[in-house]
């Protein structure tokens, strides 16, 4: 046990730093009275649409709990439970901390006239959104072993009403229902989210870009305020719990493939149980290492002074945690396997012996920074594809969304080979431990990758601050400049949750194939079958009629407060600026709106293996996972990326660097067009796409014994 209690010393440590940068920000000033009274209606407004969510998020929760308890294994509800609670304190966590940052990042603007300076309380709020991710997705899982005694090989366990005699491996069922846990928290937030922030962000820009010709985030626009706190809901809240359930998904599935494993090949004579216990360990230890990693990466940036280019900056941060966390897993990969090498004791699938497992996670690290890179190239208006979009927007609508798109088509071909490559790599090297290793090498050091991504809302509210509380010009030239680097930022977080979502979906659908495997037989999904390919085609059909879903809500919801909002600004003396809209009805109409669209597509994603398997069974849910995995990624990455280069597009323009075309033009308001588009892909349907297939191959794995006895249809 000595392993666990270091690491959670290890959590402990982290989590004194996180409370330190809390307790940090919230003694800064916030400012004039103006941004006092802003800020706190936008931190009020948060947390009633977070309270209000988990009225109906606990009702699910308690649902599914009975349920695994009563027929699955009778403790797999408390750890269901103990995952679901674990990812909504990351939630809550994060967005506290958002809502007090963004207004004294816009306060640490106005006092300094320093981007160096402004920079670090933005990124200190971060920290504590993505290491809290990091953490309690550790501690969680440390404690899910340590109450049943680590990982057990043999042990039988069934629910309080057993199904036909069924017994399931309690350890593989309590870290898969953990996992399950997370993901049905994720998924939740992120259609909830993604519908509150876009349907509150496009009725905004319509009423104030195209129907007022107002300045953006101008206070007279009612849905400017449920637009702030929707980039807490939605890019922090929900984006903290995504990379939070990869995180966990990945540790899962890299533990329930090594018990596969170990069932498969542990009856040969160099397989010991010092084997199994090195390959269940390693990847806790890994992701301990990567949390080390962060903590160093992190903790430079937040004492070094910093320059007036933050996007140097914050890549610098994200470079130490991943240099720090290949360097620690060598070094731990060859204190675990090394001996083991030496005496001949590491499966047939270990082709470069102990280094294997560390090869695998290092693709996995290489293909996470690579990813950014290629999409901060395809969104940042640094580089040609962004800015080629913005010149033609004086050529209108037609064309700004057909370059776009063609944009966002062309930017997925690398990241899919990359994660192709990194894939057959990981696989030769190291079998299908090493894909699930190489998914958890990519989210090992999430802790940074999430701070760096939480700075883009936490500047973009700040920016939003310093135009509805009229502040100087130059502060809000600074926020701007934070805003465009946040826009980049996020954008690339959301490449790296496609492609972190990509990988774990991989790995988890091969121990999904380990568990409903009779011990000692090969693993087989067998493409040949009738049932695995009908399975697949529907697995596309349905990604595609959940992004229609998706889509069709969130304007349905924007198109309801857009006009809500033109009746709030036909009021007397709200355009003059001498009334203020009521900023609260339409923040309760957002939420309320998000709230009852966010059951249906949430509910779907867990129904669909549970209804497929007990019909068809275990290869027809197989072809379903790989069928919606092979369609969603290319559509996640073409989502992300086209929405963000309309998006930079657009401010691109406002920027004043396309001559003869600034604000209020033509070209800009053909931009507008794009953002609004690109507003739905990038923040709803992209970011909710790496979810949908993660909790359906979670909820696969759960039910995977039931499933391979159950089905009407063989």
């Amino acid at each position: 046990m000595t392993p666990y209690l270091i690491i959670l010393c290890l959590l402990a440590l982290s989590l004194i730093y996180i409370f330190f940068n809390h307790a940090k920000i919230k003694k800064m000033s916030e400012g004039t009275d103006d941004m006092i009274e802003m800020a706190g209606i936008i931190r009020s407004g948060a947390n009633t649409f977070m309270a209000t969510e988990y009225k109906s998020i606990i009702k699910v929760l308690i649902v599914v709990a009975v349920i695994l308890t009563l027929f699955i294994e009778k403790t797999a509800g408390i750890s269901f439970i103990i995952g679901g609670c674990m990812s909504s304190i990351v939630c809550v966590l994060g967005m506290r901390s958002a809502t007090y940052a963004n207004v004294r990042t816009a306060n640490k603007a106005r006092e300094t006239l320093s981007i160096g300076e402004t920079v670090k309380v933005a990124l200190c709020g971060g920290s504590i959104s993505g290491l809290a991710v990091q953490t309690f997705g550790m501690l969680g899982f440390v404690l899910v072993l340590l109450v049943q005694g680590g990982v057990d090989h043999e042990a039988v366990s069934s629910g309080l009403i057993k199904l036909g005699g069924m017994a399931v491996n309690p350890t593989v069922m309590r870290i898969s229902t953990y996992s399950l846990g997370c993901s049905i928290v994720a998924m939740f937030n992120r259609v909830a989210g993604g519908n509150y922030t876009k349907a509150a962000d496009i009725s905004s820009d319509i009423l104030g870009k195209i129907r007022h010709d107002l300045p953006e985030d101008d206070s007279r626009v009612p849905n400017t305020i449920a637009d702030f706190i929707g980039d807490n809901v939605n890019d922090i809240a929900g984006n903290c719990s995504d990379l939070l359930e990869s995180f966990v998904a990945t540790m899962s599935a890299s533990i329930m493939i090594a018990v596969t494993m170990y069932q498969t090949y542990g009856t040969a004579d160099h397989i010991t149980d010092s084997t199994f216990k090195a390959t269940t360990m390693f990847p806790i230890i890994l992701a301990a290492c990567g949390l080390i990693g962060c903590l160093i990466g992190l903790g430079m940036a937040n004492i070094k002074k910093m320059g007036d280019n933050p996007a140097r900056e914050l890549d610098l941060s994200t470079w130490i945690s991943a240099g720090v966390t290949i360097v620690l897993g060598g070094i731990a990969c060859f204190v675990m396997f090394g001996k083991l090498s030496a005496a001949g004791n590491l499966y047939d699938d270990f082709l470069i012996g102990w280094a294997s497992p560390w090869i695998s996670a290092i693709l996995g690290i290489v293909s996470g920074v690579a990813i950014g890179i290629i999409t901060e190239y395809y969104t940042s208006t640094d580089h040609k594809p962004t800015r080629e979009l913005a010149f033609i927007c004086d050529e209108g609508e037609a064309f700004v969304v057909t370059k776009g798109d063609a944009i966002g088509s062309r930017s997925c071909l690398l990241p899919v080979l990359l994660i192709a490559i990194s894939l057959l790599i990981a696989g030769k090297v190291c079998g299908g431990y090493g894909i699930a290793i190489s998914a958890l090498g990519m989210l090992a050091f999430v802790g940074a990758t999430v701070s760096i991504d939480a700075f883009g809302p936490i500047a973009d509210n700040a920016g939003g601050l310093a135009e509805s509380c009229h502040l100087d010009p130059d502060v809000r030239v600074i926020t701007d400049k934070l805003d465009a680097v946040g826009n980049t930022t996020a954008a690339i977080g959301k490449g790296f949750a496609i492609g972190s979502a990509a990988f774990a979906t991989v790995s988890l659908i091969v121990s999904y194939v380990g568990n409903y495997t009779t011990p000692g037989e090969p693993l087989m999904l067998n493409f040949a079958s009738f049932f695995v390919v009908a399975g697949g085609l529907l697995g596309g059909a349905l990604v595609e009629y959940f992004c229609a879903m998706l889509t069709d809500n969130t304007i349905d919801s924007a198109k309801i407060m857009a006009d809500e909002g033109d009746k709030m600004m036909s009021i007397p003396g709200v355009l003059e600026g001498t009334v203020r809209p009521d900023y609260n009805k339409m923040i309760e109409l957002a939420a309320k709106e998000a709230i009852r669209k966010m059951v249906f597509p949430s509910v779907l994603a867990l129904l669909i293996p549970v209804v497929g398997g007990l019909l068809f069974g275990v290869q027809f849910v197989g072809g379903i996972l790989v069928g919606a995995t092979v369609c969603a990624v290319p559509r996640a990455i073409f989502m992300g990326n086209s929405g963000g280069a309309f998006d930079n597009a657009k401010k691109y323009i406002e920027g004043g660097f396309v001559q003869g075309h600034g604000k209020g033009s033509d070209a800009h308001k053909a931009a507008v067009t794009g953002d609004t588009i690109g507003d739905t892909r990038k923040d709803v349907v992209g970011v909710a796409l790496d979810i949908f297939i993660k909790l359906m191959s979670t909820v696969a794995n759960t039910l995977a014994p039931v499933l391979k006895n159950i089905a009407l249809v063989k």
